[in-house]
This record gives structure tokens, C-alpha cells and sequence, in this order.
């Protein structure tokens, strides 16, 4: 068997020297780590410049040094060349100084041509606002509130009214009409506007004027809530279907309730209603122009009449402003009056010899109102969604909303009447109308109850929770 030859023992190395070689080695590591990770950032910062003047052909800063040190590099080498021949150094640094100009014109001029394409030829006027008829107003804020909303949301048509409940002055207003915002409210007074759903407020009154319904009365709801067909005013003599209370019909706005209410109560009763509200009446001066409210006596025509399901119905901003105040104080039909705004709203407190109904009618359509608000269609948008949580709980806040096509002006028109009164302080409240006219086929502005909920939680901000006087 051979024997291996004999190999001397490796001698151990000291534990320091380990240590030592090992750092030798994660230095050198590092520093080439270091190194391959320098020349990647430079490869992606110059490709990325390069590719971005690929792709939209614009003249960077970076390119702009580029070309001037190509220029100057250029310039340098045919200086060089002429050097030998030409032994005047003025004329050499004159050509010098000649062709960089050159260089950098030709670079403005790039520039000149980008900034050409991109900018627009018609640059948007900037909007003027002219703000003498906010401060002209008695509440100068919110005036200046109304207005902002109105330049905020683009209407294509709209009117805004705020009244002093206790007073019935005319607080704050704001017009927009033809997509301008105008400095005189000419929809004041006008009377082309159909009532729509606000309408309702004339059946209610009439049926609990005259003892024959109560708020939570049953009425039959037969088919689509929101539509009017002859075959849903026929109910059966044995019915047993769906009902609704006259007070959740009325929040609701449903058609064919109220218009069997309005046809079981009678067309005289309805009209004699409608003249407490201010229908069918020639105010003082005009203003406002004379609204209608003509059912006939019988028939599909007097349940359109009764549930505001036709345009025939018209009503004016200001004259809406007045039923919710007389409703809301139980005292006869005022219209809103103003002392700056000769022409568009009487200049002082005239009483209108119109009647008054009874304390339970009155209580009953403000309840109604309320539940509105709180169970209704305007539910979703008079809330702590646009409301501050302390502001809403600390008002009472009732209202009717309304939705028609009409036609002076052509589109829709969505409604909203109410009021917002202190629980705390019932002499602090407010009568609010908010009117938009719209397109059907066009942009839709924010609904009309969004921006009484705004507006309320403004007023609310200003006058009740902060304890403003």
C-alpha cells in the first residue's frame, strides 16, 4: 500500500487578520457597486432627455445647452482653422460673437414656433364682476353668498330670493338669466313660471280648511307615484290596495292622491284656497304680475290642477316667497317688499285683503312642509350632507319643491319654496325661494335644494348658532 507523502500542517491565520481581509473585500465591493450604479444614472438621464424631445419634439433646457455648447465648439474649431490665415484677433472675436447670435436667435425662434402651436389663438376673457348690486343689498353677506353659488353652479336660469320672516323685507337676491348674472331681479315678478308640485300646497289647504281631510288621512296611490293617468283617479268601491297619508303624498309629491284629493274637494273650494295664497289676484303696481290657478269643475283637467301636473298653473318668485311667510307666521298673504328695488318689488308693507284660514290649516301645511324636509323629496339634500351638524339641529326647516317643463323660458323647471326658523330664537328666520331653469338636453346645475341647504347653513352660520345680531 503507498504511503502518502508527508504535508506540513497550514498554519492558522490570526483571527485580525481575517477581520482585516474581510474588509478589504467589502470595500472593493462597494466601490464597484458604486461605480456600475453611476454610470446606469447617467445612461437613463440621457436617454430619457433623448427620448423625450423624440416623442414631443419640444425644446428642453437641457437641449438649449446642447446646442449653444455645440455652437460654441463649432464656432472654436473654425476659429482655428482661419487662425493661420488671419492674424487680426477684432475680427476673428466680432465673427465669433456673429455667428453665436446667429446660434441663439435660430434657438429663439424654435421656441417662438412651440409656443405658437400649443397657445390657443381666442386666449378665455376673464369674467368682470361688477358687485354694485351685492353691496346694495341689506345683507351684504348674503348677497355676496347667493352670488357666488350662482357663478359657482352656471344655471342657465335662476333666481334666488331671501326674505326676512318677522319683517318680510327682502334680505339678499341674486338673478342669473341667459347664463349672465344680472344686476336687476326681473324674475321677481314674472308670472310665465309654472307652479309645478308647488301647486299641492292649494289641495292641502282646502282639504284641511274645510274639515275634510286630515294629515294622516289615507288616500289610495294606484300606479306610478310621480305620473297622471285617467286610470289611476278610478278607484274601485271595494279597494284594498296601496295607501299613503295626505301629509307623506304631499312630501313626496305624489300626483295621483293629491289629484283625488282636489277632485273630491271641489273646484270652488280649491279656488277659494288659491285666492288666500295670492292666485287669480291684480297686486298694487303690478308686482307681482297676476299668477293663475283655473281648474275647470270636473274632469282629468281639474286633477292636473289639483296635483300641479300642468303649466297652465303659474306662479311668481315673489308671490311664492309671500304664501310660505303667511304660513309660516299665521297671518294673511304680504308680498315681499324692498325699499332699493323700485319696480321689481313693492317699496313698503302692504297688506292684501285675501282672507285667512284657520290656525289648524295653517299648522297643518307647516307641518307638512317640515316633513318635507325631513321624510320628503328635499330629505336628501337639506341635511348634514350640505349642512353643518349643529346647524341643521339647531333650526326648524320646512319647505316644497316642485319640478315642470314650461316654456317662457323653454326648459325645466325645478322649484324650491321654505323657511328656516331658530328653535331656540323663533323670531330669527328666513323665507327662501330658489328657482332654476334648465335644459333638459343640456348640463343640469346642482339641484335647487342643495343650494337652499347651502345657503340656509350659511345664514344659520352667520345669525343663529354664532349668536350674530
Amino acid at each position: 500500500m503507498a504511503l502518502k507523502p508527508y504535508q506540513e500542517p497550514r498554519k492558522k491565520i490570526s483571527r485580525a487578520e481575517r477581520i482585516r481581509n474581510r474588509c478589504i473585500v467589502l470595500v472593493v465591493f462597494i466601490g464597484i457597486c458604486v461605480s456600475i450604479g453611476s454610470c446606469l444614472s447617467k445612461c437613463g438621464e440621457n436617454n430619457g432627455y433623448a427620448k423625450a424631445e423624440r416623442e414631443f419634439g419640444q425644446v428642453f433646457e437641457p437641449k438649449k445647452k446642447a446646442v449653444d455648447t455645440s455652437a460654441e465648439q463649432d464656432i472654436a474649431s473654425s476659429e482655428t482653422a482661419k487662425a493661420p490665415e488671419k492674424n487680426n484677433a477684432k475680427q476673428i472675436a466680432e465673427q465669433k460673437q456673429s455667428e453665436k447670435q446667429d446660434r441663439l436667435d435660430e434657438i429663439k425662434n424654435t421656441q417662438a414656433e412651440v409656443t405658437a402651436v400649443v397657445t390657443p389663438e381666442n386666449a378665455p376673457v376673464p369674467e368682470v364682476i361688477d358687485s354694485t348690486h351685492i353691496k346694495n343689498q341689506k345683507d351684504v353677506y348674503m348677497a355676496e353668498k347667493i352670488d357666488n353659488l350662482l357663478r359657482r353652479f352656471k344655471p342657465e336660469n335662476s333666481i334666488i330670493l331671501m326674505v326676512d320672516a318677522k319683517s318680510n323685507e327682502i334680505i339678499a337676491w341674486g338673478e342669473r338669466k341667459d347664463n349672465v348674472i344680472q344686476s336687476k331681479p326681473d324674475y321677481f315678478i314674472r308670472t310665465t313660471f309654472p307652479a309645478a308640485s308647488l301647486a299641492k300646497t292649494i289641495t292641502i289647504a282646502a282639504a284641511m280648511d274645510n274639515n275634510r281631510y286630515a294629515l294622516n288621512s289615507t288616500i289610495p296611490l294606484i300606479g306610478h307615484a310621480h305620473h297622471l293617468y285617467k286610470n289611476q283617479l278610478r278607484v274601485p268601491a271595494n279597494y284594498h290596495g296601496p295607501t299613503v297619508e295626505m301629509q307623506d303624498a304631499y312630501a313626496h309629491s305624489y300626483n295621483p292622491p293629491l289629484a283625488l284629493i282636489g277632485m273630491d274637494v271641489g273646484a270652488k273650494k280649491l279656488k277659494d284656497a288659491a285666492r288666500k295664497l295670492g292666485y287669480n289676484m291684480n297686486f298694487a303696481g303690478g308686482l307681482p304680475g297676476r299668477s293663475t290657478f283655473a281648474p275647470p269643475d270636473t274632469g282629468y283637467a281639474l286633477a292636473e290642477a289639483s296635483c300641479g301636473f300642468t303649466d297652465a298653473t303659474t306662479l311668481s318668485p315673489l308671490q311664492a316667497a309671500a304664501q310660505v311667510r303667511a304660513i309660516l307666521m299665521k297671518k294673511p298673504l304680504e308680498i315681499p317688499w324692498a325699499s332699493n328695488l323700485k319696480g321689481y318689488a313693492p317699496t313698503s308693507r302692504i297688506a292684501q285683503d285675501v282672507g285667512t284660514f284657520k290656525d289648524n290649516t295653517y299648522y297643518g301645511l307647516r307641518q307638512a312642509m317640515i316633513r318635507s324636509v325631513t321624510h320628503g323629496t328635499a330629505r336628501k339634500n337639506i341635511s348634514t350632507k350640505h349642512m353643518a351638524r349643529k346647524n341643521y339641529e339647531a333650526l326648524t326647516i320646512g319647505g316644497k319643491t316642485g319640478s315642470l317643463d314650461g316654456k317662457d323660458p323653454k326648459g325645466r323647471y325645478d322649484w324650491f319654496m321654505g323657511f328656516a326658523q331658530s328653535k331656540e330664537d323663533p323670531n330669527k328666520a328666513i323665507i327662501l325661494v330658489v328657482l332654476q331653469i334648465y335644459d333638459n338636453q343640456g348640463l343640469r346645475p346642482q339641484p335647487t335644494t342643495q343650494v337652499a341647504g347651502m345657503l340656509i347653513n350659511y345664514w344659520a352660520h352667520q345669525y343663529v348658532t354664532n349668536k350674530k345680531k
